[in-house]
């Protein structure tokens, strides 16, 4: 049996293409009898592929000892993603089954012609979570709001967002000044990042992009909390400002509160209740906030707790100091 493999798709091993089955085609194409009788590789028909139809045909004797997908150089001009893209056929008629075509079976644009015709990546980019998945959504109203909603439990919903590096105290902090608000007679909730990410948020790990995915599924969580009249008390560490500022932007109305435990790295060193520290100067933690990941401190958070001659403040002292901003503000009654 001849190993028919595809041009275009240099990913895909060529024990799955033999006899050659494109994902995108729906019937195997013919068998070329002239590549039995050279024992060599042949690329399969190409009417019935779009990607095969794009890229030239290729013929490699087995007896080289060369690998068809590791050696095969395809044809620089024009590019292959640009001929997919092209492409006038049944696939190339439906907008989003095209620019599949274009990322599953290309591999995008090369890093060139990305930057001069806006690129296929940077679409993708562009494309985060918070873009709808589909057209056919729509936002429904209920006859009970917010402000309904706070008359009854006589207070004001608000986010009190608490961020640090590890270990300057955010989660005491939070339990804390959720006590001290239940013993006031007042609801909060706590949104600890951990403790997210042993459900809603079990599925990221610590890279750029996913600690910007958690921050985002943390604020709309918060946003709800909110909404509902509870104050949301979310402490995480959220080192990039950026991701604070679109939480921040999505309580319009003043209602988010950024409460930044200003402690040195040498403090939180020191203390280290989690033995992180330890593991991350010993690489065997990457991308750890404070040794090998930047920091982003805020620029104009509404409460700044600093530490007192190398201490850290009690945590009684600190969340009756969010307590009395609250109270103040009038987040506290209705």
């Amino acid at each position: 049996m001849e190993a028919a493999y595809c041009l275009a798709c240099p990913r895909l091993p060529p024990v799955l293409l033999s006899p050659h089955r494109c994902r995108w085609s729906w019937r195997s194409p013919p068998r070329d009898p002239r590549a039995a009788s050279s024992g060599g590789y042949s690329s399969a028909s190409p009417g019935h592929c779009p990607r095969l139809a794009a890229a030239p045909r290729n013929r490699i004797p087995a007896n080289l000892g060369l690998h068809p997908l590791r050696n095969h150089r395809p044809s620089p001009s024009p590019p292959a993603w640009r001929r997919i893209i092209g492409d006038r056929g049944r696939l190339g008629r439906s907008p989003r089954l095209r620019s599949r075509l274009v990322v599953e079976c290309s591999g995008g644009p090369p890093r060139e012609e990305r930057s001069r015709h806006g690129g296929v990546e940077d679409k993708i980019s562009q494309m985060t979570s918070t873009v709808p998945k589909s057209s056919n959504i729509f936002w429904h109203d209920c006859p009970v709001g917010k402000v309904d909603r706070q008359k009854l439990i006589k207070q004001k919903g608000c986010v009190v967002w608490i961020t640090g590096l590890s270990g300057s105290g955010k989660s005491t902090l939070a339990c804390t000044l959720g006590r001290e608000l239940h013993t006031r007679g007042k609801l909060a909730y706590v949104l600890d990042g951990d403790n997210l990410r042993h459900g809603l948020n079990k599925d990221l790990g610590f890279k750029a992009e996913d600690r910007a995915e958690n921050i985002r599924r943390v604020g709309e969580v918060a946003k709800l909390f909110a909404d509902a009249g509870l104050v949301c008390i979310a402490s995480l560490i959220s080192p990039y400002r950026r991701d604070r500022d679109s939480c921040r932007a999505l309580l319009s109305d003043g209602s988010f509160i950024e409460v930044f435990l200003n402690m040195s790295l040498e403090l939180c060193e020191a203390r280290d209740p989690k033995g992180l520290y330890k593991l991350a100067r010993a690489g065997k933690i990457k991308g750890f906030t404070g040794i090998d990941d930047p920091y982003e401190p805020p620029l104009n958070c509404e409460i700044e707790i600093k530490e007192v001659d190398g201490v850290c403040p009690s945590p009684c002292d600190m969340a009756g100091q969010v307590a009395t901003y609250l109270e103040e503000k009038g987040f506290l009654h209705q």
